[in-house]
């Protein structure tokens, strides 16, 4: 069986702040990544806030609206700027994080919206985004399937730090799993 046909045993759960949705010329903030099995047991995290230069920080976030309703962050990120690491050197953090915890497994990325979180890994960690998998597994699709089709819906609170967002996501996709296990639904 060829690699790319064994099922995956591990997800490398990721979620990312930035600026802007301008990949190449946003500000990657900080990310948070932890591994688990698909019980969803912690196996391995990490998490680095990233440094950026502060006149380009700033006005990456005028060009982002939506940082207006998390001023606080938003001001954290500026106020503590830096003390954060280097981007490349949280892409070489990342890299031996994946390898320590993957080996030759293909790395799936989960979370909520990670199409996203991709395009900043394309554009800022391009090494990190060869040791992923082609496949994702994002929360938000299914979000999306529960909605439409069974009317359930999930309050995910939204605080926009990396951390707390990878714990919400691996929460709802619990609950959408314990729904249909509770209602003896098959999701076809």
């Amino acid at each position: 069986m060829s690699k790319d046909l064994a099922p995956p045993t591990k997800l490398l759960w990721m979620d990312l702040e930035f600026t802007d949705f301008d990949y190449p010329n946003a500000c990657v903030l900080e990310v948070s990544v932890e591994v688990t099995d698909f019980n969803f047991v912690t196996l391995g995290n990490y998490e680095a806030r990233i440094k950026n230069n502060p006149e380009k920080l700033v006005q990456r976030f005028k060009v982002n609206s939506w940082w207006q309703d998390f001023v606080h962050n938003r001001d954290d990120f500026i106020n503590n700027n830096d003390s954060g690491k280097p981007v490349k050197q949280v892409e070489k953090e990342l890299l031996a994080f994946v390898d320590q915890h993957f080996g030759s497994e293909p790395a799936i990325l989960a979370g909520n919206s990670i199409h996203s979180d991709r395009g900043v890994i394309k554009a800022h960690w391009p090494l990190l985004d060869l040791k992923l998998h082609y496949r994702m597994l994002d929360v938000t699709s299914l979000k999306i399937l529960m909605q439409g089709k069974y009317g359930v819906e999930y309050d995910k609170k939204n605080t926009h730090r990396a951390y707390d967002d990878i714990q919400a996501s691996i929460a709802e996709l619990q609950y959408y799993l314990d729904w249909f296990s509770d209602s003896g639904k098959n999701p076809s």
